[in-house]
């Protein structure tokens, strides 16, 4: 008897976002897994419920769901969902798996909760950095897509355009553009920002990216700090203490005066993003300049950002984007079902799901199993805490 893997609508506000998209039904038909499918899941992202049923999938009620999933697929598990998430837990059914975002490192409550419904919960944000889950990587995945979508924001908002233009009214300069952060979001900012013509450079307090940031057409900066230690074992950046952030402010804020856009990306998994660009490095800015700060829903890289909000500061523009990915519901699905997928396929052996904690992949990404919070460092924190 094959098992069955569901999707939800998602429930969290302005998510246009869905688990799985049609495509990817077929294949896990193929991998033995039937699939069912909320009413208008992926209605918002541009996926209606007849192409579902076109690749073989079944439409159903939330309750259907819950129901008759053994898996189930959600963009956001209750823990990135916590009030509109907490209904779900009545419809939890013990030893049923979920696949999702969720914030464990923050969200130690909402894990507690899960846990105590007897559901295994596994997190995409914890998929290991390893060659073998390079598929499953979803926090590079939607990365991809907020690095993409930042550029768009800050070229419209720009009163200037990006390219060179050589006319007969005279010569457009390229919009200069500085990148802070180069992990996967900012890579894909800066080739975007090239594409569209502006001179990009890039800092990062890893010095082991600047190769990357060249290859992507992108100057590097270098700044007079000490930056050794400034890379965890996951290849994720590390909270600095205050004295290097107070010299790094000062050597950014000379950087900051020749720049038309500022996109910063900086995130350290499970803190509050670092403070890079103060109040007063903002007023050094032209007149006009936009920054785009990535990090804004973890309190941002920009002393002035505001989740959600448009702040301007002595003429500079300050963007407080959240949840960007939904802006891009459709290719963001795309990318995120087929990560969903190659999670939920490697719960399968021989025909059965199986939580197989001799892997390496399911075992880091575990945060609940058997009415417990069974990943060490979610553990650790909610003992902290509690």
């Amino acid at each position: 008897m094959p098992g069955t893997l569901g999707t939800l609508l998602e429930t969290f506000p302005q998510e246009r976002r869905v688990a799985l998209i049609p495509r990817q039904c077929e294949a896990l038909k193929k991998a033995g897994l039937e699939v069912i499918i909320e009413q208008s899941a992926g209605a918002a992202s541009g996926f209606p419920d007849e192409m579902y049923v076109a690749r073989g999938a079944r439409i159903g009620s939330r309750e259907d769901v819950f129901r008759e999933a053994d898996i189930i697929a959600q963009v956001r598990c209750l823990g990135a969902n916590p009030e509109a998430g907490r209904s779900d837990l009545d419809l939890l059914r013990p030893g049923q798996i979920l696949i999702g975002f969720c914030e464990p490192l923050t969200s130690l409550q909402e894990c507690s909760q899960l846990a105590a419904a007897g559901a295994s919960l596994l997190a995409l944000e914890l998929i290991p950095r390893i060659t073998r889950a390079q598929s499953m990587d979803a926090l590079s995945s939607m990365a991809t897509i907020s690095g993409y979508r930042a550029v768009l924001m800050g070229a419209s908002q720009l009163p200037k355009m990006f390219p060179l233009l050589m006319t007969a009214a005279g010569t457009l300069t390229p919009a200069r553009v500085f990148v802070l952060g180069a992990g996967v979001a900012g890579l894909q900012v800066i080739a975007t920002a090239r594409r569209l013509g502006a001179v990009v450079c890039a800092y990062d307090v890893r010095p082991a990216v600047k190769e990357q940031v060249e290859s992507v057409g992108a100057k590097f900066v270098m700044l007079d700090v000490d930056a050794k230690s400034s890379e965890d074992k996951g290849g994720y950046a590390k909270a600095m203490d205050e004295e290097f952030y107070c010299r790094q402010r000062e050597l950014l804020t000379e950087v900051l005066r020749e720049q038309d856009v500022v996109i910063t990306t900086a995130a350290v998994p499970g803190r509050k993003s670092p403070i890079l660009i103060t109040a007063e490095m903002v007023s050094a800015m032209p007149a006009g300049s936009v920054i785009v700060d990535i990090a804004a829903e973890r309190g941002g890289n920009c002393e002035l950002t505001r989740a959600g909000e448009t702040v301007v500061h002595q003429g500079v523009t300050i963007l407080g984007p959240v949840n960007i990915p939904s802006l891009v519901p459709h290719h963001a699905s795309q990318m995120l079902s087929a990560n969903i997928t190659a999670v939920a396929k490697l719960l399968l052996r021989d025909g059965n799901i199986t939580v197989n904690l001799e892997d390496e992949i399911i075992r880091e990404s575990l945060v609940t199993h058997q009415g417990k919070v069974v990943h060490p460092r979610v553990a650790e924190l909610a003992a902290v805490a509690g």
